[in-house]
């Protein structure tokens, strides 16, 4: 299962053998400085937003790879049934946000939520 952690300067979703294969990529790493907000959405649904992208989409199943925005892109590794952490991320960086149902998704917040910036007009 996904998991999202801080390594150094980035924050990292690793992923699972099986989540790599149907994503089609390795895991997704984004600077902390792009951390935007943090939170933890309880109906998972919720946290995917946009069109379908490159991945594996199984209805009620699994969702994993990118979803197409109007103005960007979105990672979700989101299994139906589970809690998710949603990574809001800066314009500027590869995705708009992050959506994983991480195991532990509390451990995930507190790890992330000391690296949002107070001063969100940056």
């Amino acid at each position: 299962m996904a998991r999202v952690t801080v390594d150094g300067a980035d924050i990292v979703v690793r992923l699972s053998v099986r989540e790599r294969l149907a994503a089609r990529r390795g895991h997704v790493r984004v600077p902390v400085t792009a951390l935007r907000e943090v939170r933890v959405e309880p109906d998972w649904w919720r946290a995917l937003r946009g069109r379908r992208g490159r991945g594996l989409w199984i209805p009620d199943r699994l969702c994993v790879g990118v979803r197409v925005l109007p103005d960007g892109r979105d990672f979700a590794v989101v299994k139906p049934g589970t809690p998710v952490i949603c990574v809001e991320l800066r314009g500027d960086a590869p995705f708009r946000r992050l959506a994983v149902s991480d195991p532990d998704p509390e451990r995930a917040l507190n790890e992330l939520r000391p690296h949002v910036p107070t001063d969100l007009l940056g």
